[in-house]
């Protein structure tokens, strides 16, 4: 089964970085793939999700529960149902340099056993790419923020 792990340096504090991997209602709006979101439900540290994304042009849609550990900033996240066979990671925020290193993990199972050595190379490469972009794309968010803040150190992002 496929694993993709990216990660980038934010020039942003951890809990504004964090702040925004967990908005991920606001996703569509700066993600380029991302071409929608709708939370169905939210209770506790817990929420289901619906996404729709283009992957190498084909849109795919999933639902998936995401898991919020605000003491860690993290976030893991499952598929519940999709086009997918499986879809889980994590994004992980620490605090290192000043700054923010943003992780984002995902493993994945087309469900296609018999092209699995054709396709999962292929696969694996788009996945990464749009991790990347996904990566980018909360880094400037959280820079550009930052580049705004007021002198008196308040918050936009909050």
């Amino acid at each position: 089964m496929p694993r993709v792990q990216v990660e980038t340096f934010v020039r942003g504090p951890v809990d504004a970085a964090y702040a925004l991997v967990k908005d991920m209602e606001s996703y569509p709006r700066f993600m380029k793939a991302v071409t929608g979101l709708r939370v169905l439900q939210r209770e506790g540290d817990t929420c289901l999700t619906e996404w729709s994304a283009l992957f190498q042009g084909k849109l795919l849609r999933w639902k998936e529960r995401d898991v919020f550990d605000d003491a860690r900033f993290s976030m893991a996240y499952r598929q519940t149902e999709g086009d997918l066979k499986k879809f889980e990671g994590e994004w992980c925020c620490v605090p290192q340099d000043g700054g923010t290193r943003i992780t984002l993990t995902v493993d994945f199972d087309l469900g296609i056993p018999m092209l699995a050595g054709l396709l999962d190379p292929m696969a694996k490469l788009v996945v990464r790419r749009n991790c990347e972009a996904m990566l980018e794309a909360i880094r400037a968010q959280v820079e550009s923020a930052g580049a705004n803040r007021p002198a008196s150190g308040g918050r936009p992002w909050s």
